[in-house]
């Protein structure tokens, strides 16, 4: 998940509902091998549409519906909003499958619900998705049976991530029918972070899931296999963006794409990885921790933000197939995965489009979308603006970042925008707030998108048992005057180059 950029290698075996964080030596020694992000000239106004939540980390709208926008907790509850007005009721509660292995009191924990998909033909009611929903969650492993893939080596599985099927009540369609529940997949892990959390549906109206490398440093432990660890090995799920057909194998009769092993969805036939030993879900490889993913609306682009290691967060656009390098590379800097102790987990020469066959991060004529731990800790993904409140913004990348500091604790989340053609990462200019900043050591947890293209950030200052979150929409502001963007402007490059 977004959360870890620094976890100590070997945190191995979880014997508790939470894992221990530390900071490797090696952590800021690395963080200015690139130029800070610079201050756009994109104002914009963050406009609280929902307050005392949780930990808020996600939200869309189902199809069509231009009326709702659903809001995944953390701690285990999907939230509506109703003509911008959160229903009091939640949708689902499932706080009894994630806690644990979600500790509600960790503000670090990067486990319990993540992610939320609407099947494509959610509002057809021809379609045999209708009334459809999909979740992706951290749960317990049951005592009968195992994950679907579980955790690589043998290794101690301390719980399980999973995608689930869900119908809405028949009668309300503000509810989830929590009897309709049907497991699809499932991965063992290990190590508490590195979870991944975004599923999504394309244009080809299959799912698609990222998931993390398993945890740790380095992409090395317990459950990581040797050569070359799990991002970069076919055979293991993790470490991927894989792509199933989750509808279940017994409505599609007449599918050409095979049933999984399990029989609860469907493989698809043109997935490039089908060799024996091969992970036959996979779609494209090499990731570190693409907590967020999402499509382009306007043209199908499947954009990824890869969370880095010590030193580089990056943007992925990702094709078929791809390797994206993690754990040769991180960015399109050479990465020290085992080494002696004075350079593992370092990254070296910045090396791009070597060595040959893998995908750098997203570039063009003015520049890489990549950046260093001087400008923030997690990257974390959002959307390519679509809406019509920014018509600046338009066809730009929103993403984020956790927080400019790591511990104790994590605070000041940031918020950007890139320029997915010449290659340009620039922060926002938010006038409402002193220094132009985040207030209140708010930090940036996800991002959300309704079904007018308009954008939300989701924040928190509290653990995902507290009432810190925030849904902030982003709307327009009057262009500042002279005078005050000079203040704003250089207050925040000030406050920036103390925290540096």
């Amino acid at each position: 998940m977004r959360f870890v950029a620094r976890w100590v290698a070997g945190v191995g075996c979880l014997a508790a509902a939470f894992v221990v964080l530390a900071i490797p030596s090696m952590s800021w020694a690395q963080a200015d091998v690139l130029p800070p992000i610079p201050r756009g000239d994109v104002a914009v106004h963050l406009t609280p549409v929902a307050t005392n939540m949780a930990a808020p980390l996600y939200a869309i709208s189902p199809p069509g519906d231009t009326a709702r926008l659903f809001v995944v907790e953390q701690n285990g509850l999907l939230r509506v909003m109703q003509n911008g007005s959160l229903l009091a009721a939640p949708a689902l509660d499932i706080q009894s499958r994630v806690q644990p292995p979600l500790n509600a009191s960790n503000a670090n924990d990067e486990r319990g619900f993540l992610g939320l998909a609407f099947h494509p033909g959610f509002n057809d009611p021809a379609s045999l998705g209708y009334r459809t929903l999909y979740t992706y969650t951290s749960e317990p492993i049951p005592a009968a049976g195992g994950p679907t893939y579980p955790a690589p080596n043998n290794a101690t599985q301390n719980y399980m991530n999973l995608i689930s099927e869900w119908k809405m009540s028949a009668t309300n369609p503000n509810v989830v029918d929590p009897s309709s529940r049907r497991e699809l997949i499932s991965f063992g892990k290990n190590a508490g972070n590195h979870n991944g959390g975004t599923i999504a549906f394309a244009r080809d109206g299959y799912l698609y899931l990222a998931t993390g490398d398993g945890g740790n440093a380095n992409d090395v432990g317990a459950s990581h296999v040797e050569p070359g660890g799990n991002a970069q090995n076919l055979s293991v799920a993790l470490g991927k963006m894989l792509r199933i057909d989750p509808l279940n194998p017994t409505l599609t009769p007449a599918s050409s794409n095979p049933a999984s092993a399990n029989g609860q969805y469907r493989i698809p036939s043109d997935n490039p990885f089908r060799a024996a030993g091969q992970v036959p879900e996979i779609y494209a490889y090499g990731f570190r921790n693409p907590y967020r993913f999402s499509f382009d609306r306007a043209n199908g682009q499947l954009i990824v933000a890869d969370v880095g290691q010590n030193t580089v967060e990056e943007i992925d656009r990702v094709v078929k197939g791809g390797n994206y390098g993690w754990a040769v590379k991180e960015g399109d800097f050479l990465f020290n995965r085992t080494a002696d102790t004075g350079t593992v987990g370092t990254v070296g020469p910045r090396s791009p489009a070597s060595p040959p066959g893998l995908i750098d991060p997203i570039s063009g004529p003015q520049g890489t979308l990549e950046y260093d731990h001087g400008d923030g800790i997690s990257i974390t993904g959002g959307f390519v603006y679509h809406g019509t409140l920014i018509p600046e913004l338009v066809g730009k990348y929103v993403f984020g970042d956790l927080a400019l500091r790591n511990l104790p604790p994590r605070v000041d989340g940031r918020l950007f925008y890139a320029d997915l053609e010449n290659g340009t990462i620039k922060e926002f200019l938010l006038p409402q707030f002193e220094n132009g900043v985040l207030p209140n050591g708010l930090t940036v947890h996800g991002f959300g998108e309704d079904g007018n293209g308009e954008l939300y950030a989701l924040v928190t200052n509290t653990p995902s048992n507290g009432n810190g979150g925030i849904v902030y929409q982003f709307t327009a502001v009057p262009e500042p005057t002279g005078v005050s963007l000079v203040v704003v402007g250089l207050g925040a490059v000030l406050l920036r180059r103390r925290h540096r």
